[in-house]
């Protein structure tokens, strides 16, 4: 499918097989399903070391290759890749069909996990200079490849220069399929699948990666299962990230964002948190991409229950880490990341040449997940109020893990939360919805508010019981942090430590649409540009994957679809 189809609501065809994989097929209903692709095992009860499918010599040989956007799309992509040893002469070789082959050598980035102490190496090949919405072929390699003879070969495609239409998708909470390790998700694989036969220009991918710090003494190799299994669409087309809680470690940078930060290389910001937040620009949709755990109230990252601390090993020279002791960074930039996001927006609201603002990030401001985490203040006291000032059209999050989207919503009611302790009122920054709005609406002038969209069923966990409806009002209700909840002391074993829920309860008056039978899905979006002097469009088809929560599949169904419209500005 070319990237370059207009958007379009009827359902997708995709039944064409392809060389890279099984073939997704669409019917009239809007069924798809990987055909041939296998079940998976579920995970073993207990940690266990991975015997690594290598030579007994790790050397050169690239793996884990994965692309990323330059901060102009349509003339600048990196390959990224890794390798079980330092690479002697890292390369990429590249260009168009036919053509001689530019040489680019990859730049060096390593380090040592800080709790098991492998070093970690990875490689990164910026590619510049690039014609726009054109087809290149690369080929990555090293002279101590194993596989030098045929090097590892691919093809992407350059984001179109001005206003054009493609494609995107995205979801977070994507995990890794190794059935050896303790943590393991299966449905992962059968995602990453479902990418790639959407064949999209670039795919969002909304935090929460890999979850290696959920396997501390492992973190690198789940980190590498997670690269692996992503290899076979992300080496084809972007996939842009955000951090989210998981991809916070013990002793690995100050942030803990040391693993994430050495694998990606992103669109520069402009300042001293290089990676950590960025944006680009495709035709004419301005993306931002946010680290959330800078302002959450939420601690949901890196965490020792206890009762025993959790000892690196002994070469890191790192000291146990008591039980108790989580990564709670809010506050870490000081502001700077809000004054980066206002500038950045500002500028884009005064762009005519830019018609939609689109916001990733991982957690939540309006999420009504009863098994989840739910929503978060921080978000809405630092963001929301420059979403509605500048006119963000679109956020994509992920965090809980499930699908549900809101209406759209402009500034917030005051005192309408409810302190679960204490039954008092409380300010939760409850956001308002956009007036006359019908329940069954399926098209939105997002000039009138923002939508947000939860797609944290990538292929990680995904409880079926996610949503529940108040006993006393009948209303969907929603649980929000308005304040830090640290662990604590457990109450049922010595030296354990627990968090504690969230500390306030909201009606979820701006919530539209929740899928209650399945968690996982994949968002697929169409941008439409339009013609001088009428409207833009942004068709979303979103497709979910029933039965997923019990067993892996394959077979994805359309859940719904909607389309965001506004005035085209230029």
């Amino acid at each position: 499918m070319s990237n370059n189809n207009p958007a379009d609501a009827s359902p997708i065809d995709l039944s064409t097989s392809q060389d890279d994989g099984p073939a997704l097929n669409v019917s009239r209903r809007g069924f798809l399903k990987l055909a041939g692709a296998s079940g998976f095992a579920t995970a073993t009860g207990t940690l266990a070391s991975v015997s690594r499918a290598t030579s007994s010599t790790p050397d050169g040989t690239p793996e884990q290759i994965h692309l990323t956007f330059g901060k102009e799309p349509a003339h600048e992509v990196i390959v990224s890749w890794a390798s079980l040893a330092a690479a002697v002469n890292p390369r990429v070789r590249y260009g168009r069909s036919g053509e001689k082959k530019t040489s680019v050598h990859g730049v060096q980035r390593s380090y040592t996990d800080g709790l098991n102490g492998e070093i970690v190496i990875a490689y990164h090949a910026r590619l510049s200079d690039l014609q726009a919405d054109t087809e290149y072929e690369y080929e990555v390699t090293a002279d101590n490849d194993s596989s030098a003879g045929q090097p590892f070969s691919a093809t992407f495609r350059t984001a179109p220069h001005g206003r054009a239409p493609f494609r995107f998708t995205s979801y977070g909470d994507l995990a890794t399929p190794n059935t050896a390790w303790a943590l393991s998700y299966p449905q992962s694989r059968f995602a990453v699948q479902a990418v790639e036969r959407f064949q999209p220009l670039f795919h969002l991918l909304n935090g929460d990666l890999c979850y290696a710090n959920l396997n501390p003494t492992h973190q690198p190799d789940v980190w590498r299962d997670f690269g692996n299994n992503n290899q076979s669409s992300a080496a084809n087309r972007p996939w842009m990230p955000c951090p989210g809680n998981h991809e916070l470690e013990f002793y690995n940078g100050e942030q803990g964002l040391t693993s994430y930060l050495t694998r990606y290389t992103l669109p520069d910001n402009g300042t001293r948190f290089s990676g950590h937040w960025y944006s680009f620009r495709v035709s004419s949709v301005l993306f931002v991409s946010l680290d959330a755990d800078d302002v959450v109230y939420q601690d949901a990252s890196a965490f020792v229950a206890g009762p025993t601390p959790l000892v690196p090993v002994a070469s890191t020279g790192n000291a146990p880490i008591p039980a108790g002791t989580s990564l709670y960074v809010r506050g870490y930039s000081n502001g700077e990341q809000t004054r980066w996001l206002e500038h950045t927006l500002r500028r884009a609201h005064e762009d005519d040449d830019i018609d939609w603002i689109i916001v990733q990030m991982h957690q939540d401001a309006l999420s009504s997940s009863k098994t989840g985490n739910g929503s978060d203040k921080g978000i809405r006291e630092a963001w929301l109020p420059l979403f509605d000032r500048y006119g963000v059209d679109l956020v994509l999050c992920g965090h809980d893990h499930d699908y549900e989207r809101s209406y759209p919503v402009r500034g917030c009611n005051h005192n309408a939360g409810t302190d679960v302790a204490t039954g008092q009122a409380v300010d939760t920054l409850q956001p308002r919805p956009a007036p006359a709005v019908a329940a069954s609406a399926t098209t939105f002038d997002t000039s009138h508010g923002t939508i947000h969209l939860i797609l944290g069923g990538g292929g990680t966990s995904a409880p079926l019981d996610v949503y529940g409806l108040d006993v006393g009002t009948g209303k969907p209700q929603a649980q929000v942090f308005t304040k830090s909840n640290r662990p604590v002391a457990s109450t049922t074993t010595a030296g354990a430590f627990v968090r504690p829920a969230a500390d306030a309860v909201e009606d979820a008056i701006w919530s539209a649409q929740r899928d209650t039978g399945t968690g996982y899905g994949i968002a697929v979006f169409d941008h439409d540009p339009g013609h001088p002097g009428g409207a833009t469009k942004i068709t979303m088809n979103y497709y979910h994957a029933p039965g997923a929560d019990k067993t892996p599949t394959a077979s994805y169904e359309l859940f719904e679809t909607i389309e965001l419209v506004k005035p085209r500005r230029g």
